[in-house]
């Protein structure tokens, strides 16, 4: 069987994208990363790719000079994914929103750290997810990868994984327990889809 290509966008500190190029390196997935795209200067993210001898983009979206429009960024993100030719393109942590074009043309998935469709959408990201998720005073909270449709977190539920929220959590307790169920939770996604 021939070796899939991943394209990963990530906008922060690429914990998910770790937990894919340790998986792609001991056979866990049959994919190689082909690339990591970034929407923010400086993301750790690229740094990590780089270590992994992986291409990497960055493309910053509030480089005001480089991207006049908006339209102007999402064609340099189409051009780096559009180089690659993959057959899934992750979102591990991507903070922008894809265009119509780019969910059309290929299979995209997320991560999202809760139990989908509670807490998702315009504004549920990071640590506003967390606080949500303890302000309404939920048992449990959890991880999901989803499809990426032309909606904010809206595509088909692929897999959820459960994380209790504890007595006490903030939402910095509650968000490390969630990552590390996400890291497990993107690499049985990737498996599951490949």
């Amino acid at each position: 069987m021939a070796v899939k290509k991943i394209v990963v966008l990530a906008s922060g500190g690429g914990s998910n994208l770790q937990s894919l190029i340790d998986a792609a390196e001991n056979g866990a997935i049959n994919a190689r990363i082909a690339a990591v795209i970034s929407d923010r200067r400086g993301a750790f993210a690229l740094e990590r790719a780089k270590s992994a001898g992986i291409p990497s983009y960055e493309h910053d979206r509030f480089d005001k000079a480089r991207f006049a429009v908006r339209d102007d960024f999402d064609r340099a993100v189409a051009d780096s994914i559009d180089a690659h030719a993959p057959d899934l393109i992750v979102l591990a942590g991507y903070l922008s929103i894809l265009p119509r074009e780019t969910v059309t043309r290929y299979r995209v998935i997320n991560i999202h750290p809760s139990l989908l469709p509670k807490f998702g959408g315009m504004g549920f990201y990071g640590r506003k997810v967390h606080e949500a998720v303890i302000a309404a005073g939920e048992t449990e909270s959890g991880a999901t990868v989803h499809y990426v449709d032309e909606g904010v977190d809206t595509g088909g539920i692929i897999v959820q994984e459960r994380v209790p929220v504890m007595p006490g959590d903030t939402a910095e307790t509650l968000a490390a327990r969630v990552l590390e169920t996400e890291h497990n939770l993107i690499v049985t996604a990737v498996k599951m889809l490949l």
